[in-house]
């Protein structure tokens, strides 16, 4: 290969980068993406559909592809809010872990849910899809829940 080809094709390589970094900028104000800060105020519904839907599906059926994500909908596993809030905090066969750690370090790329949001989408996800459970969880209660590395929060 030529030098003048390589250059060509350094230079080529460059304004494609720069291309896709304006791209990923551009997404930053748009709020259909999830920010690596977590989601702010939004409500269960809101961080349903920005995160869970992506995997659960709209209609909470799941999904079955290149891995297999489990249907909320009508799920008998939903009667422990306990058990929702830790698979949200923590993750699960695959699924990444949203809970905030204790020392709120935040890892390149990751979305960081706090109890708040957490308590939030898990009373969606107990009281939509076909899903009655009456009881709420409360940002106290998922506080004292393990969080990521084992840690809660103060």
């Amino acid at each position: 290969m030529s030098a003048a080809l390589a250059r060509a094709g350094t230079r080529q390589l460059a304004a494609l980068m720069l291309s896709a970094a304006a791209a990923t900028a551009a997404r930053a104000d748009n709020p259909s993406f999830a920010s690596v800060a977590g989601t702010g105020a939004d409500s269960g519904a809101q961080v349903y559909g920005r995160i869970c839907q992506g995997c659960h599906m709209p209609d909470a059926q799941g999904a079955v592809g290149a891995g297999r994500y489990p249907k909320l909908a009508g799920d008998p596993a939903l009667v422990s809010w306990q058990y929702v809030a830790l698979t949200v905090l923590n993750g699960k066969n695959g699924m990444p872990a949203f809970g905030e750690p204790k020392d709120h370090a935040m890892e390149f790329g990751a979305v960081h849910l706090s109890d708040a949001t957490v308590a939030d989408v898990v009373n969606y996800v107990r009281t939509h899809f076909g899903n009655k459970w009456k009881d709420k969880a409360s940002a106290g209660q998922v506080a004292g829940l393990p969080h990521p590395g084992g840690a809660t929060e103060p």
